[in-house]
């Protein structure tokens, strides 16, 4: 089990996580709440109802990793099938993300803090680790936490579909990237291994 997700009866999943690997996933998704930020409290008075329907902002983020994680919802305009020019590309983008961005904010959020509260919620098994094991609800969070910490590192840097794994695989130790590079490899890692449990 050490090192890779397995499914338990009732269809949660487990992982042995020694004490290094829970505190550098726990740093991982803390970061990682830091950088979506802190939820919009209502105003006092404000109807919570009323504060639902807010409209969020109408431009992507300026930084690359956040741009990563909200992306626009409307891509290319020389894409296929594509019939909008780039300004009404553009528009379109803006306005769904007005109306998506706060909820998809909140969502990765939970999950963020789903799998900070559950790293908090074990308990040692006396050899400097412990097993963590995931309600099938946590299992999602997990996922969900999982996928943004590997885009938002690969952002970082600044990974492409083209060389995924080959030139990161033969970093140099003395490369002040290998951390980083081994903390996405092992999280696509676990990534990959919890999807293989929740399969039928």
């Amino acid at each position: 089990m050490a090192g890779r997700f397995e499914a338990i009866p009732g269809g949660g999943a487990a992982v042995a996580l020694d004490e290094v690997e829970i505190s550098i996933l726990r740093s991982l998704a803390v970061q990682l709440l830091e950088l979506i930020g802190p939820a919009d409290e209502p105003a006092q008075g404000e109807d919570p109802l009323a504060a639902l329907f807010t409209p969020g902002p109408s431009e992507p983020p300026a930084d690359p990793a956040l741009a990563r994680l909200f992306p626009d919802a409307y891509g290319d305009p020389e894409g296929p099938g594509s019939g909008a020019d780039e300004e009404e590309l553009k528009e379109y983008s803006s306005e769904f993300r007005r109306f998506t961005e706060n909820d998809l904010r909140d969502r990765k959020r939970e999950d963020g803090v789903a799998l900070v509260r559950t790293l908090d919620a074990l308990t040692a098994t006396g050899e400097g680790g412990a097993v963590l094991k995931l309600t099938p609800d946590d299992c999602r969070h997990w996922l969900g936490a999982l996928n943004d910490l590997r885009l938002t590192i690969g952002t970082r840097l600044e990974v492409t579909d083209e060389d995924e794994g080959g030139e990161l695989y033969r970093l140099p130790d003395s490369d002040p990237r290998k951390p980083m590079v081994m903390a996405y490899l092992w999280l696509g890692a676990l990534q990959e291994t919890l999807v293989e449990t929740l399969m039928p």
